[in-house]
């Protein structure tokens, strides 16, 4: 929703585009909630372009209520964890099919996995699966935040022998997309992402699942949220074949030795990715009626300056209690919409979160 700033909003928008070096930054919805006394919560990300914008807090976001600014002492406004309300789940598929281990690479690939596991675990929970040519995708670690475990379910494939050395890459992405929802279905939290990301050194031999099967299943709706990258490592691979995968980034080398960069090329991705995620809490001077409120993201270093619109409903709004900005918000995503809701109605979903960001690293 677009509307002209006035007030101390127009003039800081003003000021910025004075200013050459003031970058425009794209800050976009993803859900909301209001409650009484008179808590508001906003989540959103900050990007600028396909670049994440990470680091920003409580003091570099302008809280508007119609137009008016709201002062920080009196919305007591704070960042809480996003971890709070949203959950993210990586699975990290690994193939280990017979050219994976009859040419050796079972170490380095077990050692890049580790260190993968490791970076991406620190914010959100990572289970690592593997596949050959069987059906079925095979559980190595189930999706935990304990690290250990991820470690030491890993060992494991240093001695691991493929029942089929065929390699079901389309299935495997299939089964592995399935897997994935299916775990993030367990989690009571209400806002779910879910990162898919794919290694192989080939192409899929076992003809179990077409390619065309596979695309068809990662264009369902359900799996909107849901980021899917690819890793290949080899001189087997097909850059098509991964590029069909990795819609979301494709990290490409020819040279084996370079399994572990391959791998960490993905892992600072969505480390940064995480890093976009905002949950503002703060307390309304509104007691009564329909309200727009506007959330102002000011980044200092480089300037860069966007914002977002929505609308929460006052009535009933007021002490006692004393509002907290602590509580934490109970955001409901039955539904998925683009849009703020109309006034008077609660929020019932957010906008879908996409990166539109491809990734392509060749290696030698």
């Amino acid at each position: 929703m677009n509307r002209t700033p006035k007030g101390p909003r127009a003039a800081a928008l003003a000021f910025c585009v004075f200013l050459a070096a003031c970058a425009s930054l794209d800050v976009k919805l993803i859900n909301q909630d209001y409650k009484k006394p008179n808590n508001v919560w906003v989540f959103f990300t900050v990007e600028d372009g396909d670049e994440p914008v990470g680091g920003l807090t409580a003091n570099d976001f302008v809280i508007y209520e119609d137009g008016g600014e709201v002062s920080k002492f009196e919305s007591k406004q704070i960042i809480q964890n996003p971890e709070v309300a949203a959950v993210m789940y990586t699975m990290l598929l690994m193939d280990v099919s017979g050219s994976i281990t009859e040419s050796g690479q079972a170490d380095a690939l077990v050692d890049a996995a580790k260190d993968f596991s490791d970076r991406v675990g620190k914010s959100q929970k990572v289970g690592v699966y593997a596949f050959d040519g069987e059906a079925k995708i095979h559980s190595v670690t189930p999706f935990t935040e304990a690290q250990g475990s991820v470690q030491g379910g890993l060992e494991g494939l240093r001695t691991r022998k493929p029942k089929d050395p065929s390699t079901n890459l389309h299935g495997a992405v299939v089964e592995g997309l399935r897997e994935l929802k299916k775990e993030l279905d367990k989690d009571r939290r209400p806002l779910k992402f879910g990162t898919l990301v794919v290694f192989s050194d080939g192409t899929d031999r076992a003809n179990r699942v077409t390619r065309d099967e596979m695309l068809d299943e990662m264009k369902k709706e359900e799996y909107d949220n849901y980021e899917i990258y690819a890793i290949g490592v080899g001189a087997e691979i097909a850059e098509a074949d991964l590029d069909d995968i990795g819609r979301d980034g494709t990290v490409l080398s020819t040279d084996k030795t370079k399994v572990k960069e391959s791998f960490n090329e993905v892992a600072a991705r969505l480390e940064q990715h995480m890093k976009r995620f905002y949950l503002l809490s703060y307390c309304s001077p509104a007691r009564k009626g329909d309200h727009e409120v506007t959330i102002e993201a000011n980044r200092k270093d480089p300037s860069g300056r966007g914002s977002l619109d929505s609308k929460f409903n006052a009535d009933g709004f007021g002490p006692p209690p004393e509002c907290d900005p602590e509580r934490q918000p109970t955001f409901d995503m039955k539904a998925t919409t683009e849009a703020p809701p109309p006034p008077g109605e609660a929020p019932s979903g957010g906008a879908k979160v996409k990166v539109d960001a491809k990734v392509k690293v060749q290696g030698n």
